[in-house]
């Protein structure tokens, strides 16, 4: 019996764990296809997801985001929270936003995990099929 109720725990934990995007995430330059800065998502006490750059693997033409429109105007990209609000609905974290620093514009956002090291991070205005998605990979 033990076997049993130890077994469906770890199932349990592990399909949760699945669906987590909390950690420290590489995001990748389109232009480039090099490795631009790592995000850190985590959870607020509020309950939604924010994720904030961590680090810079590539020196932006400007430290601070000055065409940003809201109250990270000309502050610093490094320990910026760039995804705000994001909500865990299923496989998906939705009802969020995402900021470009590099040109300061805020896109809803919508993130899922494509397997254990990946995420699909898609940046959209009004519907979701007016956007893209980028992929960043888990930075260990």
């Amino acid at each position: 019996m033990k076997k049993i109720i130890f077994s469906f725990v770890t199932v349990l934990f592990s399909l949760l764990s699945y669906a987590q995007i909390e950690g420290r995430w590489k995001t990748i330059d389109d232009e480039t296809g090099k490795p631009k800065s790592i995000v850190e998502i985590f959870k607020k006490p509020d309950g939604k997801y924010y994720g904030k750059v961590v680090q810079l693997l590539i020196k932006p033409e400007n430290a601070n985001c000055v065409e940003c429109k809201d109250d990270r105007k000309n502050k610093p990209i490094l320990g910026m929270e760039v995804i705000r609000g994001l909500s865990k609905e299923g496989d998906e974290f939705t009802k969020g936003n995402i900021t470009d620093p590099k040109n300061g514009k805020t896109y809803k956002c919508t993130i899922t995990k494509d397997g254990e090291d990946k995420l699909k991070v898609r940046g959209y205005v009004g519907f979701s099929m007016l956007g893209r998605t980028q992929t960043w990979y888990k930075a260990h």
